[in-house]
């Protein structure tokens, strides 16, 4: 069996713009690429709704992307895969964040797959681009217009990092959008086509 852990904010959890629930297994991304990849995969979700990459989160351990990731490393003996899906939320107005927030963020993630598994393999995923309609929606207490300009860089540097350590990348930019209900979230058919392109990636 071929372990595959996908480490990700709300997005990998299954967040649902339209109610705040949890979408289905056979419904978020990292289900989907489950039943894709079938019974030689296990795929290991560890999503968590406002989860950080880089900065300290007041909502807890968890919630704080790399202080988590080496605890959560440690529940792996063998991993093929490690998905990293983080970055969205540190783009909140609270962090203050810059091009180094997710250089540093980035760059420590892989280093704690790298000194502890160091021949899994490593797939960046770049967010989605916030939308403008965040800031008409619940998570405008949250994010504001320097949040949506945030946005835009990321993939640029993911990318350059990804490069550099030798790993995968896949802009989700080029393939889903966000939610036009609150502009942060993905809805059913997004979650199934950013599935099919990691499982493409994997199958590659």
């Amino acid at each position: 069996m071929k372990n595959i852990l996908c480490y990700g904010d709300s997005n990998t959890f299954g967040f649902n713009p339209v109610d705040g629930s949890r979408y289905k297994k056979q419904e978020r991304w990292t289900g989907v690429l489950a039943e894709i990849l079938g019974s030689k995969y296990n795929v290991f979700e560890q999503g968590c709704n406002n989860r950080t990459m880089y900065f300290e989160n007041p909502a807890g351990f968890e919630q704080s992307g790399c202080e988590y990731f080496e605890e959560c490393l440690k529940k792996y003996i063998e991993l093929e895969w490690v998905i990293l899906a983080l970055g969205i939320n540190d783009t909140q107005f609270l962090y203050k964040a810059d091009e180094n927030t997710f250089k540093k963020g980035l760059s420590m993630l892989i280093e704690s797959v790298r000194e502890r598994l160091e021949n899994t393999k490593i797939l960046v995923l770049g967010p989605s681009i916030i939308r403008n309609n965040i800031l008409n929606s619940f998570f405008a207490q949250m994010f504001d217009k320097t949040s949506i300009e945030k946005s835009k860089i990321i993939c640029g540097i993911y990318k350059k990092i990804a490069q550099e350590h030798n790993c995968c990348f896949l802009d989700l930019n080029d393939i889903v959008q966000t939610s036009e209900i609150d502009g942060l979230h993905y809805d059913i058919a997004a979650h199934k086509k950013i599935a099919l392109a990691i499982a493409d990636i994997m199958n590659g």
